[in-house]
């Protein structure tokens, strides 16, 4: 049996980012292309705290589906924080918590570019803006 997808699905580039991150998964490769950072700098223990804290005091909201805006606890921590570091007032409604900045890179994308407008970048260029924009 042989599956038939949409006809769009002809038209579907690879990844850039998945294809080089394959090669990143080969103990003897040392890749610079990905931008991955050296595990050894990640704040594992800090981010374990962080996480534990927050599954122990608002755990079941923390876990279920919320806004697209993101947790509102959180945006109302960075509020609070831009306030306290910045000494700037920003209301939780204007901050929007995505999922890496390809996310972010490919909403203002949307929000601010039109088809056929141009846009300029760094070279080389980080894949994530390309394949977003």
């Amino acid at each position: 049996m042989s599956v038939q997808f949409a006809s769009r699905m002809n038209n579907i580039h690879k990844s850039f980012i998945r294809e080089i991150l394959k090669v990143t998964v080969n103990p003897e490769v040392i890749s610079f292309a990905g931008g991955l950072p050296n595990p050894a700098s990640f704040p594992v223990e800090e981010i374990q705290k962080a996480a534990q804290k927050v599954l122990s005091e608002d755990g079941s909201n923390v876990l279920q589906y919320s806004t697209t805006e993101g947790y509102l606890s959180l945006r109302q921590y960075i509020a609070d924080r831009y306030l306290k570091k910045k000494g700037l007032k920003i209301d939780p409604d204007e901050i929007l918590i995505t999922n890496g900045s390809q996310q972010g890179l490919d909403l203002i994308g949307k929000v601010f570019l039109n088809k056929d407008d141009d846009i300029i970048i760094e070279r080389p260029g980080y894949l994530g803006a390309i394949q977003a924009l």
